[in-house]
């Protein structure tokens, strides 16, 4: 939650002085939730689950929406070309079998969602793509139609396959087989009952949010939906208030996550015009919030940048979501919930966390990256997180995955090789940071961001305080890490701090004679001069995931050094070099 006294909001919606970041109360799922939950699951198998699935299935849909948004030609095209493709995995549709899917869970997601329906008409005509489309439905149906259970019925992925079979009807409604055609249709109506009585049992977020948009397409696109649709919109309106912040992020605080909600709203919209019907003003304004709040957090090269697990996603990719949203608006350049902040001089742009991490309920993939930042000089980027901890993958284990979700995988200071909110071995995250205090300045020199948390006072009695200023022409960002002893707190003892700079991949380090700078040159683009005082240099190995879920080796800049009790100071620059 926020607090403080009321502040002037200045240019571009930015609140300057000071206010205080609380973490939220919660707890994660009770035991009592938890054991419900496994309950219904374990229902899905019995035969009373099956009997309330019955029932008359459509002849045809009331309509077919248009999906606004444009797939991936090379996915698509790999299909036409006998290949599923998902970032860096590869399986040959021929032997495609949903019964046995050795594959990773975001690979699976987009195999049982039909999300692969989007590539494949973005590459093929009806002709070319309905045969390959076909093969594979029936594949799904002799496995999935009558067996419920698994990834395939999650209420999410249900919400998600009703979207996009009706958005790609004609690849998988062309046949002249009327058993093939009546089993489609009557596979599509279970999993709406399945939806009428689950959607509130997927994980609050955009999982949520997914669910409830398959309850109302099936309202809106089966012939006498209109009380599953009234339904629908009210379990939606309050889903997403739940999954997604006033300011328009989302409350995993992950930009990938963002990203596809925006997706996911943005075809149901399509559904609604399909049916030449008002949509919801609940969709509208979270789509008016979201769209600010993902271009708030887009590095100059318009891709995303790597917060909370998340991979930084090319341009065209977000550049097709948002242009699809209709939504046109300036970049967010202060979150007051979702809690990244902004700062944006010349071609340089500089994205703060300024927030705790995600409540414990939605910490899958979550990090410890507290006051962490990015940094990008135009179409370039410099300074960056490791990224990818939410996508496991072929190219991202679990080992790494979680090592990815470290303190120190982010641009920012770490004390006693410790992470800022501790991170359980059953992926929780546990106590650490619980309130963040911001002071943000915008002056006619630049902008200016000074956040301190309280991440290490239980461990190590200091506060970490980061102190940052952008110059209005975007050449110089002067930084100041602070370790202060906590009040009324234990007392605290020597400690050990690194302060790590993560470098994009490709950025060329040559250090100074002196140990206490270096020139980073980024291939073809600028160079910029780093210098550093109060701890020692070092430049070590680090990774980054790319937008496909790939490592990538890269190097980080690493300044370390010892915290007496009375505390520490270390000061560091970054300036452009040359013209």
């Amino acid at each position: 939650m926020t607090g403080g006294p009321p502040i002037e909001t200045g240019a571009d919606g930015i609140e300057e002085g000071k206010r205080l970041i609380r973490l939220d109360g919660d707890k994660g799922l009770s035991l009592a939730e938890r054991i419900a939950n496994r309950f219904h699951r374990l229902t899905w198998r019995t035969p009373l689950h099956s009997f309330r699935l019955r029932g008359r299935f459509p002849l045809k849909l009331t309509a077919v929406p248009d999906d606004p948004i444009m797939g991936d030609l090379r996915r698509g095209q790999a299909l036409l070309d006998g290949s599923i493709l998902w970032r860096s995995e590869r399986i040959a549709v021929r032997a495609l079998d949903f019964a046995t899917l050795a594959v990773s869970p975001g690979f699976e997601d987009y195999l049982q969602s039909f999300a692969w329906l989007r590539d494949l008409s973005t590459a093929a005509t009806r002709e070319q793509g309905a045969p390959v489309a076909e093969a594979m439905m029936r594949r799904w149906l002799n496995v999935h139609a009558d067996h419920v259970g698994g990834t395939a019925w999650r209420f999410d992925v249900w919400g998600r396959r009703i979207l996009f079979w009706a958005a790609h009807a004609p690849l998988i409604l062309s046949s002249g087989d009327l058993i093939y055609r009546s089993a489609v249709l009557n596979s599509l109506a279970r999993g709406a009952r399945h939806l009428d009585r689950g959607a509130d049992r997927a994980p609050v977020g955009i999982a949520r949010v997914s669910a409830w948009a398959g309850v109302v397409a099936a309202g809106l696109l089966i012939p006498g939906g209109q009380p599953r649709r009234l339904f629908g919109e009210d379990g939606l309106t309050r889903a997403l208030s739940t999954a997604f912040y006033e300011d328009g992020g989302s409350i995993c605080r992950s930009p990938t996550a963002l990203l596809d909600g925006i997706a996911l709203l943005t075809l149901l919209r399509a559904v609604y015009a399909a049916r030449r019907q008002e949509v919801p003003e609940a969709i509208e304004t979270v789509l008016a919030r979201a769209v600010p709040a993902l271009l708030g957090v887009l590095h100059g090269d318009g891709g995303l940048t790597s917060w909370q697990g998340g991979l930084p996603i090319e341009a065209q990719r977000v550049a097709t979501v948002i242009e699809a949203s209709g939504v046109r608006a300036r970049p967010l350049r202060q979150a007051r919930d979702w809690g990244y902040q902004r700062l944006a001089g010349g071609a340089t742009m500089v994205s703060v966390d300024a927030a705790p991490p995600p409540v414990t309920r939605l910490a899958d993939g979550g990090c410890a990256s507290t006051l962490a930042f990015e940094m990008s000089d135009g179409p370039h980027r410099l300074i960056v997180n490791c990224g990818g901890a939410r996508h496991r993958g072929a190219s991202i284990p679990a080992t790494l995955s979680e090592g990815l979700r470290t303190t120190a995988a982010h641009s920012t200071l770490i004390v006693g090789d410790s992470n800022s909110t501790a991170i359980h071995a059953d992926g929780s995250l546990g106590r650490g940071v619980a309130e963040v205090e911001i002071d943000r300045q915008e002056l006619e020199g630049g902008s200016r961001l000074e956040a301190s948390h309280d991440g290490y006072v239980r461990r190590f009695g200091f506060i970490h305080r980061r102190q940052l200023a952008l110059s209005s022409n975007g050449r110089e960002l002067q930084g100041e890490d602070l370790l202060l002893p906590a009040a009324r707190r234990r007392r605290p003892q020597a400690s050990q701090f690194a302060i790590r700079f993560h470098l994009a991949p490709g950025v060329e380090v040559t250090p100074t004679a002196d140990s206490l700078g270096a020139l980073l040159r980024i291939g073809d683009g600028p160079a910029w001069q780093f210098r550093c005082r109060g701890g020692t240099l070092g430049i070590e190995e680090s990774l980054w995931a790319d937008g496909l879920g790939r490592p990538r080796p890269s190097q980080q800049l690493v300044v370390s050094g010892q915290a007496l009790p009375g505390g520490a100071s270390i000061s560091w620059l970054l300036k452009r070099a040359g013209q």
